[in-house]
């Protein structure tokens, strides 16, 4: 199979979960917007965990949309009106690059390995919080 119709799937990919991605997204929006870092960092990780469900993915690249033009990267703004335009193709022909971040400096047909600060993070959010 040549790469041009092979689907691109990185070795490890995290199955999507709702309560998780529900989760970190709800950590998101509590977030102070001074910490671009971690900021960038939940949307990353909503991004590699609802990229394989097509809601969930155009609502991560919506936020990192948002979150682009509220402090005025131009060129993540542009990078992410070209993925919300790029997934619903994506999601029709079956052809995500499974763990990519989401971000415009990665291109947005490169697969990857999860990078495991995001994993970690999927994981801390995939267990109920404690009482």
């Amino acid at each position: 199979m040549n790469t041009t119709t092979m689907r691109t799937e990185p070795k490890e990919t995290v199955a999507f979960d709702p309560h998780t991605f529900a989760r970190i997204h709800r950590a998101y929006l509590r977030i102070d917007r001074s910490d671009l870092a971690q900021a960038w960092h939940l949307l990353e990780a909503l991004h590699v965990l609802g990229q394989t469900r097509l809601a969930p993915h155009v609502r991560t690249h919506g936020l990192m949309l948002a979150l682009a033009w509220q402090t005025r990267n131009l060129g993540e703004v542009n990078g992410q009106l070209l993925r919300l335009l790029l997934v619903p193709l994506g999601h029709l022909l079956g052809r995500l690059p499974l763990g990519n971040t989401g971000r415009s400096h990665i291109g947005a047909f490169r697969p990857m390995p999860v990078e495991q600060e995001l994993l970690a993070t999927i994981r801390a959010y995939q267990r109920p919080p404690a009482p």
